[in-house]
Parts: structure tokens; C-alpha cells; sequence
């Protein structure tokens, strides 16, 4: 990956499975979970995999959020589809990165964002929009509950990173995020789901996921192959574009 002069990254991409990348880039899912913290701040391009989704993967991730969404009461949330694999979907704007415990005790975000906290590390993510190849461009996304993430200092882009909620008042007496039993199993489901995928990773960790199509020959000639769904890439805008022409 490149860093521009402000220390950020150019252009990256991140290839994600389904269905949470599609989730992601309809703005259902607001938090990226990851073992790692977030080495960006600003556009951050979504890439689907190529592994296409058990039906029981996505309805476990589906009643997830159903479930946190109805914490905010949210009752008719629209999920995609279909979850297309092996294609740009679209992007995501990444405000910040914070472990799991800041997040679930950020009382100035509603609970249900809170909950979606299941990782060691949690992107902050907004203003999803999806790329349409027809009319060659973004198109914004209506989520179902959009969330502003508060930077810590709105003049530093990275203000918002492991550690930086800790020194907030809000966070020195925090409510436990009440779980019902019917939200612990969803939740439970929806770690279960995720899990199968990363032990995947691990016996595959030096395996690279070959771009299917629509990347054009060009593209895979200057760019290589596409690094897994645990990694940060770097996507050429003008090549985007020319994928899709």
C-alpha cells in the first residue's frame, strides 16, 4: 500500500465475503469488525470474494441485525437481494477505528450500533455507496439508521482510535447494554458465522484469492492478484473505471 502526504493510504480496497460485504455498502452493517485497527481514515472501496454464501451464513448475519435494529426500533429492515461475489460493490467512508469495549460503553451512540461490537477492533463506518456499473458511478445509500461517529477532534481525522474514548466523562459510568435472550442467540449465530470463516483464513493464510470477473486482464496484469479478505490493497481509480466500460 502507498500513504499519500497526509500519512493516509491511496485508493484501498478491501476484500470482504459476503454477505457482510453487500451488508456494508447498504449501510446495514456500520461497524467493520477486525482483529486489527484500521491503518485509514476516508474512502475505503468494498471488493466481494469469491466464495459464494451458505444460506445459513446469511440468514444468521440477517437475524443479527433484525434483532439490533429492533433495539432502536427499527422493524422493517430491507437486506439485499442477492450478495453478488467477485465484483466491486461499492465504498464506505472509514471515520475511525476503536476496540470493542469503547464502543459498547459510548453512550452517546444508540445501542443498537453498540451491540454490533464483536471484535477486538471496530471500523467506524458512514456514508455508504453502492457502484453501478451501468451509469459508471457511486450512488449513496439510504441506510436504515445512518450514525454520525463524533470525532474526538474534529481537526485530526485520526482522532478517533484505540484508546482515544477511555479519557471521554461519558465513558466513566457506562450502562451495561441490556441482551435479551433471544438478541444473545443472534448474536451468538452471528459469531459462529463469522468464526467459520476466519478458521478458513488460518489454514488458508497464504493462499491469494484470484480476481473472477469483471476485473479485465489489464487490471490483473498491473495490479496482480487479489490479496484475502484480511487484507488492504490498493485499487487504481482510473482502472476502476475501465473495468467497467
Amino acid at each position: 500500500m502507498r500513504r499519500n502526504v497526509g500519512g493516509n493510504y491511496t485508493n484501498p480496497c478491501l476484500t470482504m465475503h459476503q454477505p457482510w460485504a453487500s451488508l456494508l455498502v447498504f449501510g446495514i452493517k456500520r461497524i467493520e469488525g477486525r482483529s486489527w485497527p484500521a491503518p485509514i481514515r476516508g474512502r475505503l472501496w468494498i471488493h466481494a470474494a469469491s466464495k459464494i454464501p451458505e444460506p445459513e451464513t446469511i440468514k444468521a448475519m440477517e437475524d443479527f441485525y433484525r434483532e439490533i435494529y429492533a433495539v432502536n426500533g427499527i422493524k422493517d429492515l430491507k437486506f439485499p437481494e442477492n450478495y453478488p461475489t467477485s465484483r466491486l460493490l461499492g465504498c464506505v467512508e472509514v471515520v475511525g477505528c476503536i476496540k470493542c469495549e469503547e464502543l459498547q460503553c459510548w453512550e452517546e451512540l444508540p445501542e443498537g450500533v453498540r451491540l454490533e461490537g464483536q471484535t477486538d477492533y471496530c471500523w467506524l463506518c458512514e456514508q455508504p455507496q453502492i457502484y453501478e456499473a451501468a451509469v459508471r458511478g457511486l450512488r449513496p445509500v439510504e441506510a436504515p439508521y445512518p450514525v454520525k461517529f463524533p470525532l474526538v477532534d474534529p481537526g485530526d481525522h485520526f482522532s478517533l482510535k484505540p484508546g482515544s474514548l477511555t479519557c471521554l466523562p461519558n465513558t466513566s459510568k457506562t450502562s451495561a447494554l441490556e441482551i435479551s435472550s433471544r438478541l444473545s442467540n443472534v448474536i451468538a449465530g452471528a459469531r459462529l458465522a463469522a468464526t467459520q470463516f476466519s478458521r478458513e483464513n488460518k489454514d488458508n493464510a497464504s493462499v491469494y484469492v484470484e480476481a473472477e470477473t469483471p476485473v479485465s486482464s489489464r487490471t490483473r496484469n498491473k495490479k496482480g492478484k487479489v490479496q484475502n479478505e484480511e487484507n488492504v490493497d490498493d485499487v487504481d481509480s482510473s482502472l476502476i473505471a475501465e473495468d467497467y466500460k
